[in-house]
């Protein structure tokens, strides 16, 4: 697990950290602690965020993305080291006042001339200080960068020692194809209503090997699907292939809407749980019905978000 700083400058602050946030859960990052400044050129954005090393990319490529923001930065975080924001204002300072040269003061030789001249000139000089304008003033100092924390609470009477383990990321497991094999033994009889199935494999395989075993029957699902049904539509290309094969098959298990290259999956019932995404199963499945479908190319299939990470809908784009 990495800790990363956001800082981002946006133009207003309504709804910023709501819409924000919501990036940061389907990229599979957890918001740790934020902060809104209000700039010269718009607010100033800062959060702190946790999850998976692996998800870095995801994250950076959500947040470019967003239209709320002009510019947006994603830097390593460190506990203890506050970091000025990247956007933040620069102080500025104001020219020197200009204050015109002293009038030449006349001999006292020049006799009565001497005092209307040098009253005259006297004269001249302050008005011309009166009329020039006052030194811009220096702005006030921003104030300086930090978090807002939760206040501490006072600790309870006598509290019971609690014992913290380090979080241990879980490396993925091969698929539990003898659990695979039972969930799918009556898909003949059960299509499509197989939704029943698919979460009791989810909860019945080891939490690592959780995704690649719904991966394992989505494979199995869709070339199965393909043979029944579409084993005559071979060649098309990828566009095609989703437009006529891919998005009807899957509306056959879930509400679903193409666009371009993307399909929106709806109210996922396999992704309901927090941090639990069954996408891996809608992948998969895309991947055994399309694979023998279009022209030979090799097929990719990215997940961009996620239900079960704070996403109104499930989005999985595919490409060649």
């Amino acid at each position: 697990m990495i800790e990363l700083e956001i800082q981002g400058l946006s133009e207003n602050r309504e709804g910023l950290l709501i819409e924000v946030g919501r990036l940061v859960m389907a990229s599979g990052f957890n918001l740790q602690r934020q902060r809104l400044l209000p700039d010269h050129y718009g607010i100033l954005l800062t959060m702190v965020v946790r999850g998976p090393s692996r998800k870095k990319r995801m994250l950076e490529a959500a947040l470019d993305a967003c239209d709320r923001f002009i510019s947006v930065k994603v830097f390593p975080f460190v506990e203890g080291e506050p970091k000025p924001h990247f956007a933040a204002s620069r102080k500025r300072v104001g020219p020197a006042a200009v204050v015109p040269p002293a009038a030449a003061v006349a001999s006292p030789a020049s006799g009565s001339v001497a005092a209307p001249v040098l009253e005259d000139r006297t004269r001249g000089v302050e008005s011309a200080a009166a009329a020039a304008p006052e030194p811009p003033r220096e702005p006030s100092a921003e104030p300086e960068f930090e978090f807002i924390l939760p206040t501490p609470r006072a600790p309870a009477p006598a509290p019971a020692p609690v014992v913290t383990t380090s979080f241990v990321e879980r490396v993925p497991l091969a698929p539990d194809e003898a659990a695979v094999e039972k969930a799918l033994r009556e898909l003949e009889y059960d299509y499509p209503q197989i939704v029943p199935q698919l979460l009791a494999l989810a909860h019945s395989v080891a939490e690592a090997a959780r995704e690649s075993s719904l991966a394992l029957a989505g494979r199995r699902t869709g070339a199965w699907v393909f043979e029944s049904e579409y084993a005559l539509d071979d060649g098309l290309d990828l566009r095609e292939a989703i437009e006529h094969i891919g998005a009807p098959a899957l509306r056959a298990l879930v509400e679903v809407d193409q666009q371009g290259g993307q399909l929106h999956i709806h109210d996922s019932p396999l992704c309901a749980e927090d941090g639990r995404s069954g996408c891996s199963f809608f992948s998969g499945f895309l991947e055994g019905l399309l694979g023998p479908a279009i022209a030979p190319g090799r097929l990719s299939i990215f997940p961009v978000c996620c239900r079960s990470y704070g996403a109104d809908e499930c989005v999985l784009a595919i490409s060649d």
